[in-house]
């Protein structure tokens, strides 16, 4: 019995202590950004309509170029949090879409995950394997990431833009305060290391 038990103690300490938690070089802040959307806003996005850019100076210019080494992010996981500070009545699901645009792609070109669909407002938080979402496999990690495309979309799917409903009013003005933090292989998101006010609140 006491054997059993040995062997049972170690695969469940293995199983608890198989991920560390990460210090602030195994993981990085892509973005962090806090900003009101509005229904001009959707219409007027260029290229793209429903779409806030996170480039140039919104993105962390401190990324690595390279996901793979000597850092392993590409294997890792990312945390997405999305902080819903003030949304229309009605209760209407709603996500972000969260397109990683690379430096150099493949196929596709790009790929895509999302904050998941919300209702309210407060504060949502998810993981996600960096081998789950859409199109992962079009982005060559180790050329880096160029910029972030956020999409605002109800719960209708891929082509599921805010600005095309005819109940708009439902979606827009919203603010919100998004980020995403890189959590390289091995190891666990640090709540600790993240930055208590935004980094970039856009307006």
């Amino acid at each position: 019995m006491k054997t059993a038990f040995l062997i049972l103690l170690l695969f469940t300490g293995q199983a608890v202590f198989s991920q560390k938690p990460a210090s602030a070089s195994e993981q990085f802040v892509l973005f962090d950004v806090r900003f009101t959307y509005t229904k001009n806003d959707a219409d007027h996005s260029t290229p793209s309509k429903s779409h806030f850019y996170v480039k140039e100076d919104l993105i962390n210019p401190e990324r690595p170029m390279n996901w793979v080494s000597p850092v392993n992010y590409r294997d890792g996981k990312v945390h997405i949090r999305i902080e819903v500070l003030d949304k229309p009545e009605g209760n209407f699901p709603t996500t972000w879409t969260l397109c990683y645009i690379p430096n150099k792609g493949q196929g596709n070109g790009y790929g895509c995950t999302s904050t998941g669909l919300f209702t309210d407002e407060g504060v949502f938080e998810r993981d996600e394997d960096m081998h789950a979402f859409w199109e992962n496999e079009s982005i060559i990690w180790e050329e880096g990431i160029k910029q972030m495309d956020l999409v605002i979309k109800d719960d209708s799917g891929g082509q599921g833009h805010a600005h095309k409903r005819a109940d708009h009013e439902h979606f827009f003005p919203t603010t919100v305060r998004i980020s995403m933090i890189q959590v390289a292989q091995g190891y666990a998101y640090n709540s600790s290391l993240f930055p208590e006010s935004p980094q970039i609140p856009v307006r």
